[in-house]
């Protein structure tokens, strides 16, 4: 058994070399061995590819020239972003001129090394690749372990936050004994503050959960018109209190009924989430105004018949936002100047949600005229 106190041995670094011609991947494996790399090969771009999604390598020494898929497309689909693989670095090995080479690193290959390969240069380009591997796995893992921490602290912060606001109502509730009209007010503020940080809390809850590709989505039919009458309702009564007016707009449907039918399929928890992050920044913002929602369908593909999106727009008359805040409106932690700005988590949760869902969100604002937030949804169709 090994004495766990002495270093360890580091782990072997895994090339996959991948030529048709057995007499370059033999002489490239054997240069490759001698220096105390672990090295697989491939014959075909459909073998690497099968390789790298069973047991991502480490570096990938990829031909150009090779039948069936050559290695254009083979880099190409390494980094098809839907496939969300780890980072490996492809070097390209080619007898071609510069355009073949320019091709190549337009497609996401690191680097490149032509034929026939001299010795020293070929080691020296992987050492190269091979510490670019090693840099990019050690920053995912610090900001995997980050996410992680985040995560668990904002998880663990919810259990006293949920105690204490219960505790707090309860004494307002006056449950353990009378209290006076000066504890009241105490009590009254400290609950708001204590669901303020509440809800501060769970909404970076949920961006971490997107940020680290956790987060969970059913899908289902969901009628937004019906939903966003939900979230008007339970809103309503903090637009009032700042003599603020809520209207419901509704676009011309494609049958001519004159209401829009407004289906999607997404996770109807999030896209509430969604448009409640909406109208209430539209509420925290307008006072004694009017805040409009308009929920429209569009036909991008016309003779298709049927809407291809459903964009709801969330308008107010309150304060607008400048051009420069605008610019950085959707990044996480960057609020904007307003006195009533929050933590600057609620837009960013929100422009997550809509791209989980292939939608888009954008904004238009004049500073003191107010502003308009869109978000476009695709559209479900039976």
């Amino acid at each position: 058994m090994s004495d766990p106190s002495l270093p360890q041995n580091p782990k072997t670094d895994r090339i996959l070399v991948v030529d048709d011609s057995p007499d370059n991947v033999l002489l490239v494996k054997t240069i490759l061995e001698e220096e105390g790399y672990d090295i697989t090969q491939a014959e075909s771009g459909f073998s690497a590819l099968a390789q790298i999604d069973q047991s991502p390598p480490d570096l990938v020494l990829l031909d150009i020239m090779m039948p069936g898929m050559d290695g254009y497309e083979v880099t190409r689909r390494i980094r098809d972003p839907k496939k969300k693989r780890p980072f490996i670095p492809i070097l390209l090995i080619t007898a071609h001129d510069q355009p073949s080479v320019v091709e190549g690193l337009d497609l996401g290959a690191d680097d490149f090394i032509r034929k026939p390969v001299e010795l020293d240069e070929l080691l020296a380009r992987v050492r190269s690749l091979l510490r670019l591997k090693h840099s990019v796995d050690e920053r995912d893992e610090i900001a995997r372990q980050r996410e992680d921490f985040v995560s668990r602290l904002t998880h663990d912060l919810r259990t006293p936050l949920v105690a204490a606001d219960r505790m707090l109502n309860l004494l307002k509730q006056e449950a353990l004994g009378p209290i006076t009209p000066q504890m009241e007010e105490v009590f009254t503020t400290m609950v708001r503050s204590n669901q303020n940080l509440l809800k501060m809390v769970n909404t970076l809850l949920e961006v971490y959960r997107y940020e680290a590709d956790r987060k969970n989505l059913n899908f289902s039919l969901v009628d937004m018109p019906q939903l966003i009458q939900e979230i008007i309702e339970e809103l309503l009564p903090i637009a009032q209190e700042k003599e603020t007016q809520i209207k419901v707009k509704y676009g011309t449907a494609v049958d001519g009924s004159g209401k829009t039918s407004g289906f999607v399929r997404g996770d109807r928890l999030e896209l509430r989430r969604l448009v409640t992050n909406l109208v209430g920044n539209a509420i925290k913002f307008t006072d004694n105004g009017i805040i409009e929602i308009r929920i429209t369908e569009e036909v991008v593909r016309k003779n298709a018949g049927v809407p291809n999106w459903i964009a709801i727009a969330v308008a107010d008359n309150g304060a607008g936002i400048s051009e420069a805040d605008q610019s950085l409106l959707f990044q996480r932690f960057l609020p904007g100047k307003h006195k009533r700005s929050g933590s600057g988590l609620g837009l960013h949760l929100c422009k997550r949600i809509t791209e989980a869902h292939n939608g888009t969100i954008d904004v238009e604002s004049v500073l003191g005229q107010g502003s308009i937030f869109r978000v476009r949804l695709p559209a479900w169709n039976n």
